[in-house]
């Protein structure tokens, strides 16, 4: 949703006054954040009267417990979450009393809409974590998620409002111990405040008014505090860091780089430098919105114009040339993943940060964190809303900050390369040593030289299908073909390369990951050395198959879908498979109740239910020669 925070707001929150406090609301489903939010609003003197109007009369509509109003009808809009009487989306409100001003994030409690606690904890200075006190006096599992959450991503205040104290006749007790528990658990998490405050939303108790049902709690109500909660104060000292979102070009004349200030200040006159290229300028102008401005600090969005032209685009990263920022591809992070398909080592997802957009993998998935422990557990896969500590390979370097120096250079999202979802939240920890260690060692006879000494255009023929379509007969028969017209090739097959190379690895929906993800590599390096390269793999799902196709060089990946229905390959069984797997002496078998994924857009299809060999290796042969890959390299 959009962030209602105006351009004067982003630069009181810049400053770290006390008149701008953005805060969040978090815990688990039914916990009541809605009607608490409402509440505030409505006691606060925030509503104008025609909403007050409409809360009145769709709470008549609704027919609210004793004919009064429901405060969350403020802050549910969407039609989804009126219906349904859940927060599905974040709900941005902004209201002011006379001493302080406010943006609060109403976030959704059940565990599917986590991805959007995230997002409002990104922005937040503060959390309020609900506690239903009716459900009992141990912590819920999504009230220790959301609190890791907040504190993984910054949050350092928190407030615990236990609500419905109403329905426990107001009881100190259980207040007492949940307070107790919480506090110990934000310990673990590195916060040694939190303050306590036992209300009731629906009727108000200790929001805006002190409760008189309540004489045993002395403390502050819950408006009182956040009017009072100190404001997160830009660091002072940071180096100056600004990721170029756009280009602006109007006209000829001018030629602006717009982007907001991730840390520190800038003056004209200043000396930055300039990631990727590494040049240096001067800072000549500063327009803040449509005027021009002598400097400019962390949080305001600028449009900023050099001494003199060079080539930057978006991405870019501009920087205190004294105080450098860090550049690299390699990376340990936090990981919360956000999806309903697993998280899998080795299989290859968009990373997005900020501008920056570049092709990413979770190399070893280091260990995962038990929410409510918070111990460490071994872990091969992420599963929804799990978090872990992962290291990351980039296909490219990329400029970054650990997360705790600069949030907007240190997160990132990863996205699914298939459904282009939104998979996963990173936060960057610190760049891994190898990253600056390893480096590219030249060569000095090239792929071209190696690929004109065979005579031969190399390419990567991948067949893909279910066991027992014919993938390793038509590759093995093709090759027999292509070494009696004295062609350099060589077939890996997947049965074969599992002695060996990937004997390590098992037949789950992560092995598997693996497993291809080796075999593509090994396959990338046959076609830089000028070979011809068959792979004869299931390989089930699509997103290993693109993987593949990127390591290669436009043109060279030839997916070759080996086509056959289940019944036929069944009915084949050449090795006695799918007998075995019917029978339960194998698990994960593809097809079975393994899935797998057929290609969309292969460039061959052969149809082996009805072509015999012969003809599969004649339309094989027929489409290289047609696309000259057979032909000798000019």
């Amino acid at each position: 949703m959009r962030d209602p925070a105006s351009p004067s707001d982003r630069r009181i929150e810049a400053r770290g006054e006390s008149g701008l406090l953005r805060f969040m609301t978090c815990g688990s489903v039914d916990d009541g954040k809605s009607t608490l939010i409402g509440r505030l609003l409505y006691e606060g003197g925030s509503l104008p009267e025609d909403q007050l109007a409409a809360l009145r009369a769709d709470s008549a509509r609704i027919g609210t417990q004793g004919g009064g109003l429901d405060y969350a009808l403020l802050v549910d809009g969407l039609m989804a979450e009126r219906e349904q009487a859940i927060t599905i989306d974040i709900a941005w409100r902004f209201f002011a009393t006379a001493r302080r001003k406010f943006i609060v994030a109403d976030t959704p409690g059940h565990e599917q809409y986590t991805r959007n606690m995230a997002t409002a904890a990104s922005t937040a200075e503060l959390a309020v974590v609900l506690i239903d006190g009716s459900k009992g006096d141990e912590l819920l599992t999504q009230t220790r998620r959301h609190t890791y959450i907040a504190t993984l991503l910054g949050v350092r205040r928190l407030v615990l409002a236990v609500n419905k104290m109403d329905l426990v006749g107001y009881d100190q007790s259980r207040f007492q111990s949940l307070a107790g528990k919480y506090r110990a658990f934000a310990r673990t998490l590195g916060v040694a405040h939190v303050e306590c405050i036992p209300v009731s939303a629906l009727r108000g108790d200790n929001v805006v008014t002190a409760s008189a049902a309540m004489p045993w709690y002395d403390g502050p109500t819950l408006l009182s505090c956040l009017e009072n909660a100190e404001g997160e104060a830009a660091p002072h000292g940071q180096p100056f860091r600004m990721p170029v979102q756009w280009v602006n070009r109007p006209n000829p004349d001018f030629r602006g780089f717009c982007g907001t200030i991730a840390s520190g200040t800038l003056a004209v006159g200043d000396s930055v430098t300039i990631l990727p290229s590494a040049n240096d300028a001067v800072i000549s102008r500063i327009l803040v919105g449509d005027r021009d401005a002598s400097s400019a600090q962390s949080g305001e969005a600028v449009t900023v114009v050099l001494d003199r032209d060079i080539d930057v685009g978006r991405g870019a990263l501009f920087y205190d040339g004294e105080n450098p920022s860090g550049v690299a591809d390699q990376f340990a992070v936090h990981l919360l993943w956000m999806s309903t398909e697993p998280m899998m080592p080795g299989r290859q997802y968009l990373l997005k940060a900020g501008a920056n957009t570049v092709s990413a993998s979770v190399t070893s998935l280091r260990y995962g964190v038990n929410i409510n422990t918070l111990e460490h557990l071994a872990a091969r896969t992420l599963e929804l809303n799990e978090i872990a500590v992962c290291n990351i390979a980039l296909d490219r370097p990329i400029p970054f900050e650990a997360y705790a120096e600069c949030r907007a250079l240190g997160s990132f999202i990863l996205i699914d390369r298939v459904s282009n979802e939104t998979a996963g939240l990173g936060l960057i920890d610190f760049a891994l040593r190898r990253a600056g260690n390893i480096q590219w060692q030249p060569l000095a006879v090239g792929r071209e030289a190696r690929a004109l000494q065979k005579r031969q255009r190399p390419c990567v023929l991948w067949f893909t299908g279910l066991p027992g379509s014919g993938k390793s007969t038509i590759a093995n028969a093709l090759e027999a073909l292509l070494f009696q017209r004295g062609m350099h090739s060589y077939v890996l097959d997947g049965d074969n390369v599992r002695h060996g190379l990937n004997r390590d690895l098992g037949f789950t929906a992560a092995d598997r990951v693996e497993n291809i993800r080796r075999v593509a590599e090994v396959a990338a390096l046959m076609a830089d050395a000028g070979l011809v390269v068959l792979v004869s793999f299931i390989s089930p799902f699509r997103s290993e198959r693109a993987m593949a196709r990127e390591l290669m060089r436009p043109g060279e990946f030839i997916e070759v879908f080996v086509d056959a229905p289940l019944t036929v390959c069944e009915a084949r069984d050449p090795k006695g498979l799918y007998r075995k797997a019917r029978q339960g002496q194998i698990a994960n078998f593809t097809g079975l109740d393994s899935p797998y994924e057929p290609p969309e857009n292969p460039e061959i299809r052969l149809d082996t239910s009805a072509m015999a060999i012969d003809r599969t290796i004649a339309s094989l042969v027929d489409y290289l020669e047609r696309g000259g890959k057979l032909k000798s390299p000019d």
